[in-house]
């Protein structure tokens, strides 16, 4: 390893020339190998644990704001709420109208009232009057015609 090494500032030492002081810098390999390996080591749990924030973030994201997320599924109860409560009214309105069938069928006052009231029918000898509208306001006449 130390032969490739073209600009190093280590000079070259024979195997066999070594000498006491070279030892010590070759026993210092498996250390330093150890120190490389848990800044790797280091490095990837930093780079997971990031990677296992963002994942988070962008899952938090979806989860509140997504397609089916937390505002969506507000939205669809109030809208929810919303037919519920007409779907109340409908069905009153619709009870309401069923007795006034029932009435027009099994009652026949009912439905002389029905004729008195919508196609303006008069027993013999009855005479109608019919009232003028309500003067029309200053407002809703025309100003500028004479």
């Amino acid at each position: 390893m130390a032969s490739r090494q073209k600009h190093s500032s280590i000079p070259k030492v024979p195997v066999s020339a070594a000498t006491p002081a070279a030892k010590p810098s070759i026993q210092r390999l498996p250390d330093l190998a150890t120190q490389v390996t848990d800044r790797v080591y280091g490095w990837r749990r930093k780079a997971a644990t990031a990677g296992v924030g963002i994942l988070a973030v962008v899952m938090g994201y979806g989860v509140v704001f997504g397609h089916n997320g937390l505002i969506a599924f507000e939205h669809k109860r109030l809208e929810a709420q919303s037919l519920q409560r007409q779907m109340q009214e409908l069905q009153t309105d619709n009870e309401r109208l069923l007795g006034h069938v029932d009435r027009l069928q099994n009652d026949p006052g009912a439905i002389e009232h029905q004729a008195r009231e919508e196609l303006h029918y008069t027993r013999a000898g009855e005479v109608i009057y019919t009232l003028p509208g309500a003067p029309a306001s200053p407002s809703s006449k025309d100003v500028g015609n004479p």
